[in-house]
This record gives structure tokens, C-alpha cells and sequence, in this order.
């Protein structure tokens, strides 16, 4: 646990001033004593504390450590489903929570050159980060964790960009790394910028009328792709 607590905050050591961390597996006492030592934070989650872990916590007296229940994908009554509620003028929106994932066999390849086995392990992972990420979404991704991010921006292509930048701040090669995209691409601009950078594979869902563009610009740079046929697009 604290080999992955140390590649996501490599990923982007600025943003992670002040943070929130969670992790899904029990919190030990040597990554406590890592976080505490290396930045500040405010909220750490875990689904158990280990017993010698919280004297090391409790020397900080602002942070607060939260103990989360089971994973409700995991839990929940399968033929319950589970709502999100958004309120708005006058009302309020309600909706099923994105909680789809997909497996490498459901998956499209769409371009003449599959992913390698390194390629899909990366591209499954990738997909799982970028259903958090505020849409349109960008996430770059290597042997199994996180380069880079990009988020909340009105153009996909600004969301590859900022993604590469950030990657770049922080010395972070993207060479030989893979793309994921919560939504399809509407033009090839995006998969040319990701080539760029040495992007080798992208996951996306697919679906945009221009598709066959998307493709060949892939094709073009020797990218493998694959469709999703499923997007997460988070607002």
C-alpha cells in the first residue's frame, strides 16, 4: 500500500497540498508515518485502521481518518440500483450512479494492431481512474499507475494537452504510456496530441460520427485503440 500511496503522489506532488487521501486496502503504520512526514493533509479513508497506525495519526490533530464501509459495487443488491441526486433550480435531477466496468474480453479493438498484454493491463487501469476524473477527461497511464491528468475542460483535446503538462512538471515520461478518454473523441486532434508525447494505446468508448477519422489518425501513429462502448463522462 505505500508503493502505490507513492506513485499517485508522485503523480502530481502540488495538487496534493491540503488533500484527501483514500485508499482501499487497511492503512499501516509505515504509510501513515510516510504521509505524515512527506505533505499536509486534511481527510485520510481507509476500510481499517491498523491498531499501530493511529497513535502515528493521532499526532496530527487536524486530520480527520475516516473508516469507509465495504465497496458498494461489491455489496450492493445487484438488483437495487444505486441513485445519485443533483439539485437545481427548482428541482432536483436524479440519475443511476456510473458504477459499469468493463473486462478485456468486452472490449472493441478498433485499429489494424492490438494492444500488447502490458498495453490492456494499463489500458483496464487507466479506465478505472479516468471514471473519477471530472469530464471531458484525460488520464495517461503506465505499468500501473498514473502520469498524468487532465480534467473539467470544454475541450478534450485542452484535457490531453494539460494532461501532458502535468506529466511534464513533475518529470514524468509519457513515452510507451496509454490514454484513456471518458468519452469518445469528436475529432482526431486528441489522438495526435497524445502521439506526441509516445502514447502506444487508447481506451475509449467510441461512437462519435467521426469515428473512422479517430481511427485512422491512430492507425497513422501506430496506436492501438480500443472501444469501450460504454462512457462515464462525470459532472
Amino acid at each position: 500500500i505505500l508503493d502505490a500511496y507513492e506513485g499517485a503522489f508522485a503523480t502530481d506532488p502540488t495538487s496534493a497540498f491540503g488533500g484527501i487521501i483514500a485508499f482501499n486496502r487497511p492503512l499501516d503504520k509505515r504509510t501513515a508515518e510516510a504521509i505524515l512526514q512527506r505533505q499536509f493533509l486534511e481527510v485520510l479513508l481507509a476500510p481499517v485502521v491498523e491498531d499501530d497506525a493511529i497513535p502515528v495519526l493521532a499526532t496530527k490533530k487536524n486530520v480527520r481518518v475516516l473508516r469507509t464501509a465495504a465497496s458498494e459495487e461489491k455489496s450492493a443488491n445487484p438488483q437495487q440500483r444505486i441513485l445519485e441526486y443533483k439539485g437545481v433550480t427548482g428541482g432536483i435531477l436524479v440519475q443511476g450512479r456510473d458504477v459499469g466496468a468493463v473486462q478485456k474480453d468486452e472490449l472493441k479493438i478498433a485499429t489494424r494492431r492490438a494492444p500488447t498484454d502490458r498495453e490492456m493491463a494499463d489500458l483496464l487501469f487507466a479506465w478505472k481512474v479516468v471514471k473519477f476524473v471530472k469530464s471531458n477527461a484525460i488520464v495517461y497511464c503506465k505499468d500501473g499507475r498514473t502520469l498524468g491528468i487532465g480534467a473539467g475542460q470544454m475541450s478534450r483535446v485542452y484535457s490531453a494537452r494539460i494532461a501532458a503538462i502535468k506529466a511534464a512538471d513533475e518529470n514524468l515520461s509519457l513515452r510507451d504510456s496509454v490514454m484513456a478518454s471518458d468519452a469518445f473523441f469528436p475529432f482526431r486532434d486528441g489522438i495526435d496530441a497524445a502521439a506526441e508525447h509516445g502514447i502506444t494505446a487508447v481506451i475509449q468508448p467510441g461512437g462519435s460520427v467521426r469515428d473512422e477519422e479517430v481511427i485512422e489518425s491512430a492507425n497513422e501513429h501506430g496506436i492501438a485503440m480500443v472501444f469501450t462502448g460504454m462512457r462515464h463522462f462525470r459532472h
